[in-house]
């Protein structure tokens, strides 16, 4: 089976990254460029918003399904076998993550709009573009996979409580959860059924093979699309509601700066490897604010701000992920 990633960007493991061609070289730049000219686009030309907002999750499901193609799901079975890692990963998301959020929000606590968009995406971790951006910062995107369908199952557990906590009962009532339950199906097991389906293929027949490889080499592409997709759906969104969404930015920046280092601890903690710490990192930054944001556009119109705070969140975040992928191998070398 074809195990490379990113058009040669990591290894078969994807846990180490390996010299690649002229994309894997530029990736970083490339996926700023993405950014910039989304958010030129989604400025400039109005119009762009609604068909990259209907966009989002095909562009999701295809760049995750290029993703697990670059991952040997044979070996994942083995992966959901490594239970320090899953305790690791359970504990940062569902222990730490949850008290960090509520201190952070009382930043935004005199507005119930931001403060209920603050505390949705916060305690929400990622299940989706976190292992494309831990694989290439050298994360072990194998265990990250594996601990996918546990973190979307807790989430949907502990946000009804964590709310309910911290902002009372009526808000949760608010709350519905089949769009974790759609996207959880969209972006994330159709798109594993059918890399899977192609793996098998690839070891039998050589068109198939020739089509995964050529798949798993557009990694960057695909990266760099759908960042500008994103951003062009949301971006004139957030400008016009500039001057309220602005004090949330520094919470989702100061979220981000606590936990580089707590995730770093915590996996050392835990005597994980190198992989592993830098999977564990991505997880307690990166929040699953795509798939928290069909949840926010179903809540009533007096909370109006709220799909927007959601928004914004992900804009910081892609940026703090881009730099990450280049700052994490850098903190967390090797031995």
């Amino acid at each position: 089976m074809v195990g490379s990633s990113a058009g040669g960007g990591l290894d078969p493991a994807g846990t180490e990254p390996r010299p690649g061609g002229w994309l894997e070289r530029h990736q970083v730049p490339l996926y700023l460029a993405g950014l910039a000219l989304g958010a030129i686009a989604g400025l400039l030309l109005p119009g762009v918003a609604r068909p990259a907002d209907a966009a989002i999750l095909p562009a999701l499901a295809l760049l995750l399904y290029v993703t697990f193609l670059g991952i040997p799901l044979r070996r994942v079975a083995r992966a959901l076998r490594s239970g320090r890692f899953l305790a690791t990963i359970a504990i940062v998301n569902f222990a730490v993550v949850p008290v960090v959020a509520l201190v952070l929000s009382r930043i935004v606590a005199h507005e119930d709009a931001l403060l209920l968009g603050v505390l949705l995406v916060l305690l929400t971790p990622c299940v989706d573009y976190v292992i494309v951006f831990a694989g290439l910062a050298g994360g072990d995107r194998e265990r990250l996979l594996a601990a996918t369908p546990l973190l979307m199952l807790a989430q949907l557990a502990a946000l009804p409580g964590y709310l309910w906590l911290f902002l009372g009962s009526d808000v949760v009532a608010l709350v519905e959860p089949g769009p974790f339950v759609e996207a959880f199906v969209l972006i994330i097991a159709l798109p594993l059924m059918m890399a899977w389906l192609t793996q098998l293929a690839a070891d039998r027949m050589p068109v198939a093979r020739a089509w995964m490889e050529t798949a798993i080499g557009s990694m960057v592409p695909l990266m760099t699309l759908t960042l500008g997709i994103i951003v062009a759906s949301q971006i004139a969104g957030v400008r016009d509601r500039f001057g309220t969404l602005l004090l949330a930015v520094p919470v989702y920046l100061l979220f981000a700066l606590v936990m580089v280092p707590v995730g770093a601890a915590a996996a050392r903690i835990a005597r994980l490897d190198v992989p592993g710490q830098r999977a564990v990192v991505f997880s307690g930054v990166t929040r699953n604010s795509l798939v928290v944001l069909p949840l926010a556009l179903a809540l009533p119109t007096s909370l109006g701000p709220v799909p927007l705070v959601v928004v914004t969140q992900t804009l910081v975040e892609l940026v703090v992920m881009i730099v990450l992928v280049r700052l994490l191998p850098w903190l967390m070398p090797n031995r």
